[in-house]
């Protein structure tokens, strides 16, 4: 199949840049083969990104640390920043180990996770049924709730790692955002409250009972939330608290370690 002809590709740049774009010739060739090689497909694709829809929501993929995911209209899109958070919990996750990764949209941390340790289990929390019918076509095992509350019980105790990329924008702050991000990208999924940690705070004092001893929780926030995160972690008994930052070398993130006790491996158990 021939591509678009150089006339519509040349509009397809002229409009992208017009709108605002930062790279307008390699949206359009995204774009373009989203199209399928059809002059008339492409104008129309063009004019939806020209109205700040997301990129990845109209060709249907996301590119994230190095692979390509699925992405569904509606579903939050995985963002560079986070990367550094998914590495280095797949780096503390153990072959055999067990991950959750909650809030997993897409289930693209979840999908870093099972591609550097094909022997773990890792499981997805989603609360949003679009985003979790998104990552089950990603291949992730999704438990579908709030938080924990539908993560088998038997793994209580007995988790290596929890990384959570959760609501942590502050709500006063959600109208100064990117116009894309504003209009299109789903609020649930954006806005943490008065100081942005609301939800984060519930997760910080609910992965203390899913841990394992030394297991390690792994949260992304922004701004100067990264220090105000110090304080929260140390309250509920985390310790090793240091500051991830992103490639940028802006500070993107927080890891901890659980308290050391003495607890044998159970076996290991599935999602039902």
């Amino acid at each position: 199949m021939s591509g678009p002809s150089r006339i519509a590709m040349s509009e397809a740049v002229r409009r992208l840049a017009a709108a605002g774009c930062v790279a307008p010739a390699e949206e359009a060739e995204e774009l373009a083969i989203a199209a399928r090689g059809d002059d008339q497909t492409l104008a129309g694709l063009v004019g939806r990104r020209s109205t700040g829809e997301p990129l990845a929501w109209i060709t249907g993929r996301a590119a994230f640390c190095g692979r390509s995911v699925l992405l569904a209209a509606g579903v939050y899109v995985p963002r560079w920043q986070s990367e550094p958070l998914a590495e280095r919990a797949a780096a503390l996750l153990p072959p055999d180990g067990r991950a959750i990764d909650l809030g997993t949209g897409s289930g693209a941390i979840a999908c870093v996770l099972l591609d550097r340790r094909p022997g773990a289990s890792v499981i997805g929390t989603e609360l949003d049924p679009v985003a979790a019918r998104c990552a089950r076509q990603n291949g992730v095992t999704v438990a579908e709730g709030d938080l924990f509350e539908a993560v088998p019980a038997s793994w209580e105790g007995w988790v290596d790692v929890v990384i959570a990329v959760l609501p942590y924008v502050p709500t006063n702050e959600i109208a100064y955002l990117p116009r894309d991000v504003r209009a299109f990208e789903p609020t649930p999924a954006l806005d943490g409250g008065g100081d942005g940690l609301e939800v984060v705070r519930r997760a910080v004092t609910e992965s203390r009972r899913w841990l394992r001893s030394g297991g390690h929780l792994l949260v992304e926030v922004g701004g100067d939330q990264p220090e105000a995160m110090v304080p929260i972690l140390e309250g509920a008994q985390f310790g090793s608290v240091r500051i991830i930052t992103d490639a940028d070398g802006d500070p993107r993130g927080v890891e901890a370690a659980a308290p050391r006790l003495d607890r044998r491996r159970p076996p290991r158990a599935t999602l039902s």
